[in-house]
């Protein structure tokens, strides 16, 4: 996730990228929820459950919030986006490891009976979608040329980041395993 993090976020700067800049956005998010989640099991730190899921909610807003003005600014603002590979080769990455991903951790959230671990699920679940919007978006204007494309795909994100914001604040934080909340 670091990883992913600090190419979506470079990428972005590089290429004036709204979709990279949400991508990046929500690497960071789901790198803070993993380190809440880690937090919540070391019970020496004393993290509820409930606590991360609420820290998970309120860090989808905020990403949700960021996306969108980010992306509307880029729209109004006119500044075409450059193309960039190695957010294509990152975000395709992504699209690759993240379901897979997701998938581990919800089963070891079935596991454990962990609700935050099946929050932090949501997040790389989110992630692979973000992955397949900002892919769309990026090589659209690689190789159409349609820079506007790349902001209309960031701003794709926004609606399932307050869905899974709103799902994460009400401890609901996925529908795969019913048994751990």
């Amino acid at each position: 996730m670091v990883v992913e993090c600090a190419v979506s976020l470079a990428s972005a700067v590089q290429a004036h990228s709204p979709a990279l800049a949400a991508f990046g956005a929500d690497s960071l998010v789901e790198l803070l929820s993993a380190i809440l989640v880690l937090a919540s099991i070391a019970s020496r730190l004393g993290l509820s459950e409930r606590a991360v899921d609420r820290a998970a909610g309120l860090l989808l807003f905020a990403l949700a919030v960021v996306v969108a003005a980010v992306s509307l600014l880029s729209l109004v603002g006119r500044r075409d986006p450059e193309t960039s590979w190695w957010g294509i080769g990152i975000s395709l990455a992504a699209l690759l490891v993240m379901p897979c991903l997701a998938w581990q951790k919800r089963r070891l959230a079935r596991e454990l009976h962990h609700s935050a671990l099946a929050a932090d699920a949501v997040q790389s679940a989110t992630c692979a979608y973000l992955a397949a919007v900002t892919l769309a978006g990026l090589a659209l204007n690689a190789w159409l040329h349609l820079a506007w494309a790349d902001s209309v795909a960031a701003l794709l994100a926004v609606p399932i980041l307050v869905t899974e914001g709103r799902r994460a604040m009400r401890g609901e934080s996925c529908g795969c395993c019913g048994d751990c909340e």
